[in-house]
């Protein structure tokens, strides 16, 4: 086992200096100039940016550097903690992402409570109702959520909630401490769209545990013994049967950082993901580059934080030698 987990932990270092020369050069072969887009976006309507006024921005950026000299100054960069400055608004991306943190955290925490909510009774009832209108209704439930995109969701909620209550999100984020209903009130929406899907994977996991544990021997001598369903349900059945969940749960947090981008945005939450596509639109290299490198560092960690129980609840895990 010690073995393993060597090897997985030496594996994390190359893995992130791979992914971050992608982030770098797919930011790079892009087209247009960000030099251009932000002189032009300073410029009064009419006025061209001249080439020695672009020629001048850019040395001051350093993109007039080679592109290894970019990379490996970027790189140091993050080995000192110190993330630069965005192109726009020169102020430091460690203070960006720090302010836009708590709120992805606050949508992920409502997203994860609610889809345990859910997903572990109708999974349940799905998994004791076996071929019957309850499991029925849950398994198609579940199966709409997994092929419905995300981003289509929360379009069309945000124009019914528009057209038939005249809701509109609000401009103004509050943080939970300072005023928890407008808190939940911005966060509710798209923390219900993204719970949908994950509480159908949950759903759908916690259905087919439970139908396997419902099988076992010690739960038909439960029965024999005159115990209520209710009781050999929730007491023995559900609770083995929750075991591979919790595992599941680990893995559905990176997706969940993910689809928090899109949501973000359609709902004007403050968050990670809202500050990526404004960067993305605006071209800035430090932004994009430093929120892309902070989902993979937290991707990668989680899966090594998996891998690693894996290891010690079950050490027959090895790598091929």
């Amino acid at each position: 086992m010690r073995v393993y987990i060597a090897k997985r932990v030496l594996l994390f270092v190359p893995t992130l200096a791979i992914a971050s020369a992608l982030v770098f050069l797919v930011m790079r072969v892009l087209p247009g100039d960000v030099a251009l887009a932000i002189l032009v976006s300073r410029e009064t309507p009419g006025v061209v940016a001249n080439e020695d006024d672009i020629t001048r921005l850019r040395a001051q950026l350093g993109l007039a550097d080679p592109l290894p000299v970019q990379y490996l100054t970027w790189v140091r960069s993050l080995a000192t903690g110190n993330a630069g400055l965005s192109l726009y608004t020169r102020r430091p991306v460690a203070e960006l992402i720090g302010e836009r943190l708590p709120v992805t955290l606050h949508l992920a925490v409502y997203t994860v409570l609610i889809s345990l909510f859910v997903s572990i009774p109708l999974g349940a009832l799905a998994a004791v109702r076996q071929d019957r209108w309850p499991d029925y209704v849950v398994r198609a439930g579940t199966i709409l959520g997994l092929a419905t995109p995300g981003f289509w969701i929360g379009l069309i909620v945000l124009l019914l909630l528009v057209l038939l209550f005249r809701w509109v999100p609000s401009p103004v984020y509050y943080h939970v401490w300072e005023d928890a209903r407008e808190n939940v009130s911005l966060l509710v929406f798209p923390a219900v769209i993204l719970a949908w899907r994950f509480s159908s994977y949950q759903a759908r996991m916690v259905r087919a545990n439970l139908l396997e544990v419902l099988r076992q021997d010690y739960i038909r001598t439960a029965y024999s013994k005159g115990l209520a369903e209710p009781i050999v349900v929730l007491r023995h059945a559900l609770r083995n049967a929750m075991l591979p969940v919790l595992t599941l749960i680990g893995g559905e947090l990176t997706a969940l950082m993910s689809g928090t981008v899109i949501l973000e945005n359609v709902f004007n939450v403050p968050g990670l993901g809202d500050a990526l596509i404004n960067a993305m639109r605006q071209r800035d290299y430090p932004v994009v580059e430093n929120l892309l490198m902070f989902y993979m560092t937290f991707t990668l960690t989680i899966n090594l934080v998996i891998d690693l129980v894996y290891a010690v609840i079950n050490p027959r895990i090895r790598y091929a030698e």
